[in-house]
């Protein structure tokens, strides 16, 4: 976006200095004391055992695709006022509703609300329609911009962020007194302030003794509700869970494990048996056990389902199970696909095996447990090495940490040189593996231009020569979308090879390939096959759908090249991974293992970076993000004595 931007005047601010969670730890026992309203912070009561029913479920995934909201006559008009481009006005109509206009008009820097918006251009917004009353230390600027940090940090991954971080990045964009702008943003709602204890922590402090320790955290209410719904729904999982023994005509689960093909998936089969919440890990190659699994359940005559991330997923899953029996998660949720809901809502099964629970985030795994009949059985199985969830959340990793389950690890490698390599790159090594065939190939680029040149020459001819594999079975994964070796130039320079066209139907023609993202973190891969009133039509696994032509914009892209967060949940016959000298600072290792893992026969790597990739996969994982699950299941855990 590039409409006019006033920088703030940032004379006067001074740094914090203060100790923001001290403030808030006094401030908590303030409400305590009743010196401070109770609205003002969101305390959790203590955890109670689960009741023996569910009550009705409402969760449910977002819809693949929304509808263009109406956008109120007066908007345009005032967003050109205030400096801002009257194209603006679907965007702002979408966040904030048929309201916008009077919204904006009463709270200028409500423009933060609408994704892609910098507080610096709703600062020069709301110069533009306050004059001299906009100032840095408003109190409907430090609230909005709070609420951007927490939005920013839960598209990062975060549910919830340290008050002092939050702080920090207030000062950043030059409040004057940060703390006290979090604090009057917990007091305002706009943040929920949460107070847990430490893993190994004393839950309460002796008489005369020293104060437990305690961890602050803020979170906005959405994502601090799904939390809790699915700590809460998975204790709900344990405490209505009943094995019917063999003897009494339940199933005859060790006879499922003896028939196993392999001893993991045996051992899975036998944790499932005996526990309504199982976690399972492993590589590419694992992902045929929770299938074996789903497949045995149902020959015990259980209502057993496999939920992959990706239709791409969903495919290869359909080739080990029935086809009513693979789904998509996001299919699962909105009806379309799976065994449909009871008059309570919930899901007519027995058994959920969720793969690639590595790319669930907080809101669908909540949905996902809240929409779960009491007594069922859910596995949870992914790879923790691959990148994390695309929306907020770590839910796999957390509930790993909180050993709510049992834990059954893959012993079942990846094969192939490519499996080898990537194994090595999971536990940080960069092995020189053998392929005989070329099936790993590294080809060096002594700069962005040579790397876009040599990708396309692999694309286009090297590897469709060697392997016999079709330019369409290629897929290109580099860093990022913007730099000289990026997706846009990348695209631009395969589609100029592989379908060369005007752009004629908002920049796409037919025949190009293109990957459709109606919602961050769910991808589909598809071709264009026309266009017409109602929008651009492309065609993916599932047969022809339309994209109308507001959405064509935001949520179509094309294809040909992508990043490793889009391309997770997919793999290709064939994958050109592009490394050029200025991604070196942006690499890590579970990039490096995402992109090189989605190829299944071939992996070529145009490598740029020098010793910056065997640094990158040498150096210890990213943080963990910082979440508020792993607590609350702590917490179920020692309320119910499990």
């Amino acid at each position: 976006m590039e409409f006019a931007v006033t920088a703030e005047n940032a004379e006067g601010a001074e740094p914090a200095a203060r100790d923001a969670a001290a403030e808030l730890r006094a401030a908590v026992r303030a409400v305590e004391s009743g010196e401070r309203p109770a609205a003002s912070f969101y305390t959790r009561p203590a955890p109670q055992p689960p009741a023996p029913r569910a009550p009705r479920r409402t969760g449910a995934a977002p819809a693949r695709e929304a509808p263009p909201a109406a956008v109120p006559a007066e908007l345009p008009e005032l967003l050109e006022r205030g400096g801002a481009p009257r194209s603006l006005a679907p965007r702002v109509a979408a966040a904030l509703g048929e309201g916008a206009a009077r919204e904006l008009t009463a709270d200028p820097w409500r423009l933060l609300a609408v994704g892609g918006v910098r507080p610096e251009q709703a600062d020069g917004f709301a110069r533009a329609l306050l004059g001299d009353q906009c100032t840095p230390a408003d109190d409907r600027r430090t609230r909005a911009l709070t609420g951007w940090l927490m939005e920013r940090a839960a598209a990062a991954g975060h549910t919830a962020l340290e008050p002092e971080t939050v702080a920090r990045g207030l000062a950043e964009h030059a409040v004057p007194d940060p703390d006290a702008a979090v604090r009057d943003a917990i007091e305002a709602g706009g943040v929920l302030v949460f107070r847990h204890t430490p893993p190994g922590g004393a839950r309460e402090a002796e008489p005369g003794g020293e104060e437990a320790p305690v961890r602050l955290l803020l979170g906005l209410e959405r994502y601090a509700l799904a939390e809790e719904s699915l700590a809460d729904g998975l204790a709900r999982l344990r405490g209505t869970f009943a094995p019917r023994p063999t003897a009494d005509g339940g199933p005859d689960w060790a006879a499922a494990a003896t028939a196993a093909a392999s001893p993991s998936a045996a051992e899975l089969i036998g944790a499932v048996a005996a526990h309504p919440v199982v976690l399972h890990t492993g590589g590419e190659a694992a992902r045929a056990e929770p299938a074996a699994l789903v497949a045995a359940a149902r020959g015990l005559g259980l209502r057993a389902f496999a939920a992959a991330h990706s239709d791409d997923g969903r495919r290869r899953l359909s080739a080990a199970l029935p086809a009513d029996a693979a789904v998509t998660v996001s299919g699962l949720l909105d009806g379309s696909e799976g065994p449909g809901r009871d008059e309570d809502g919930l899901l007519a099964a027995d058994l959920l095996a969720v793969l690639d629970a590595d790319r669930l985030g907080a809101e669908a795994a909540a949905a996902l447990a809240e929409s779960l009949p009491d007594g069922a059985r859910l596995v949870l199985s992914g790879d923790p090495h691959l990148l994390g969830a695309a929306g907020p959340g770590q839910v796999l990793g957390d509930v790993l940490a909180a050993g709510f389950g049992p834990h059954v690890r893959s012993r079942t490698p990846d094969p192939g040189p490519v499996g080898e390599l990537v194994s090595g790159i999971g536990v940080g090594e960069l092995l020189q593996v053998a392929a005989p065939e070329n099936e790993v190939v590294i080809v060096p680029a002594r700069d962005a231009g040579e790397a876009v040149h040599r990708t396309v020459q692999l694309v286009t001819d090297s590897v469709p020569r060697a392997f016999g594999v079709a330019a369409h079975e290629v897929c290109v994964i580099t860093p990022g979308h913007g730099g000289a070796a990026g997706t846009r130039v990348l695209n631009a320079a395969l589609k100029e090879r592989l379908n060369a066209g005007p752009g004629r139907f908002a920049g796409f023609d037919p025949g190009d390939r293109v990957v459709h993202s109606p919602a961050p973190g769910h991808t589909r891969m598809a071709t264009v096959a026309d266009a017409d009133e109602r929008g651009l039509w492309l065609t993916g696994q599932d047969g022809r759908f339309a994209v109308s032509r507001d959405l064509v914009a935001d949520t179509v892209r094309h294809g040909w090249a992508l990043t490793a967060h889009q391309a997770a949940g997919h793999r290709w016959p064939a994958v050109v991974a592009v490394l050029p000298g200025d991604a070196a600072a942006g690499l890590d290792r579970a990039w490096v293992y995402t992109a090189f893992s989605r190829a299944e026969r071939h992996l070529s790597v145009v490598q740029g970076t020098g010793p910056a990739l065997a640094q990158a996969v040498a150096a210890s994982p990213a943080p963990a993000r910082t979440t508020r699950l792993r607590a609350l299941l702590e917490e179920q855990t020692a309320a119910s004595g499990a």
